[in-house]
């Protein structure tokens, strides 16, 4: 179960990974576009539209929405400190929730997608039915992406960009396209994530606090490394079973919701850049 809630804070956490490594900005607008994409589907599924197109109309939404962000507050900030970018995304999300509000109201909804939570007997393993579809559909996500940034044109120049970006502009790539293309994949993700938490938590304006539950992932995978977004989505997911079962008691229980927190924590005194993350060489 661990595991299976692991791939899918992977993919929240993704949808930080990608920004990071080519911009720089630790976007924290991430959940309120979850939730914007959560919110604007089943109010469409509310008024009649069907699911297919219902998907369709959401995920052009998303991509306008990921464009549109980079050209009005990524791009005239370029160059500008670390913390100065970190506020502009903590504004924007405030501003997107805001949006989903005025457009689709504030009421809770229940996203059913078509998949029970009946458990499945497994070898005497009760596993959730629905876990293992969001895993697959994370999973599924997770692995196009690795391969779209690996061996496509688009994936190279991406990869160059993150590398280094004042080289990639030096031999001619042009930023602010790979910035939008890289906008777009985290609207995408934030779809399918939306999607999936919104059915096994309900779409609720709680739902873009989900984001928190990626931040011990990034810390402990790194923040800028794909490879240590699933790895570490994997690692925080079985920590927290694990703490809960065999570490709760002697706590009286409860800890399963800070337990990767302090794992986190403890990472960063020992290890600040993650398992995977780069790590920064001064030359004196």
């Amino acid at each position: 179960g661990g595991l299976l809630s692991g791939v899918m804070y992977s993919l929240v956490a993704i949808g930080f990974v990608l920004i990071y490594k080519t911009s720089g900005v630790l976007n924290f607008a991430q959940g309120a576009m979850l939730l914007f994409a959560a919110l604007t589907f089943v109010s469409l599924i509310e008024r009649g539209v069907s699911f297919p197109l219902a998907f369709l109309i959401t995920l052009a939404i998303m991509v306008a929405l990921g464009v549109s962000v980079e050209r009005a507050v990524l791009r005239p900030l370029v160059n500008q400190p670390p913390i100065t970018l970190f506020m502009a995304t903590l504004g924007l999300s405030y501003v997107i929730e805001g949006a989903a509000q005025l457009l689709w109201g504030t009421q809770v909804h229940g996203l059913d997608i078509g998949i029970s939570d009946v458990p499945l007997d497994l070898a005497g393993v009760f596993i959730s039915r629905f876990d293992l579809f969001a895993a697959a559909v994370a999973g599924s996500l997770v692995a196009l992406f690795a391969l779209f940034f690996r061996y496509t044109r688009t994936g190279l120049s991406f990869r160059a960009v993150a590398d280094h970006p004042f080289a990639a502009l030096a031999v001619g790539l042009r930023l602010p396209r790979v910035w939008a293309i890289v906008w777009t994949a985290s609207g995408i993700v934030a779809l399918v994530a939306g999607l999936l938490w919104g059915a096994r938590l309900g779409v609720q304006f709680s739902l873009s606090l989900v984001v928190l539950k990626a931040l011990p992932v990034l810390v402990l995978g790194g923040f800028d490394s794909i490879a240590g977004a699933i790895i570490g989505g994997l690692l925080i997911g079985a920590i927290e079973k694990l703490a809960e079962v065999y570490v709760g008691p002697l706590f009286g229980g409860g800890i399963e919701a800070w337990a990767a927190y302090v794992v986190a924590l403890v990472l960063l005194l020992v290890r600040p850049s993650g398992l995977f993350g780069q790590k920064l060489v001064e030359r004196v």
